[in-house]
């Protein structure tokens, strides 16, 4: 690979991923209106958190989608990268599920279908660049918390979601 397409298909990475990034987040417009009415647990995040925590995890995305895409000639490359597309549109959907049209349920499981694509995209990863599955290591961290904090507030908030 010529040195010079190294940066240029880190870059394209990073665009991919922020395109998912921006696409969630046209649904996020009224989330600190709509988050802040919402009873949480005590445990939940101050919502100011959201978006620092999203950005450094878009990064670490975007960079393990880079590593696999230098390996693309392998198979399991190529199918990680498809994952990696895909679990993208899934975690854009979320957003659009639970700030948008406010179905905490739907947005609870449609979350866990993220979770295992995210889970199968490590394993995959693992397999073709250790260092891609580590770096979508807090990814998946962040999603499980993400998960039982979606289930918490769907609970505590039966007339909103």
């Amino acid at each position: 690979m010529a040195i010079m397409t190294k940066p240029i298909s880190l870059l394209a990475s990073i665009a991919i991923t922020a395109i998912a990034a921006v696409a969630g987040s046209v649904a996020t417009r009224s989330a600190p209106q709509f988050y802040g009415a919402l009873d949480k647990p005590s445990w939940a995040p101050p919502a100011w958190l959201f978006g620092p925590a999203w950005t450094i995890l878009y990064l670490l995305m975007a960079v393990a989608a880079w590593l696999l895409w230098l390996r693309r000639e392998q198979p399991l490359a190529r199918r990680a990268l498809v994952l990696y597309v895909a679990q993208l549109v899934l975690n854009a959907i979320w957003s659009w599920l639970f700030f948008r049209f406010h179905l905490g349920g739907l947005a609870l499981l449609e979350l866990s279908l993220l979770w295992v694509s995210i889970l199968v995209l490590i394993l995959l990863a693992a397999r073709v660049r250790r260092a891609a599955a580590i770096l979508l290591l807090p990814y998946i961290l962040w999603v499980t918390y993400a998960g039982l904090l979606n289930g918490a507030v769907w609970r505590m908030n039966p007339h909103l979601l």
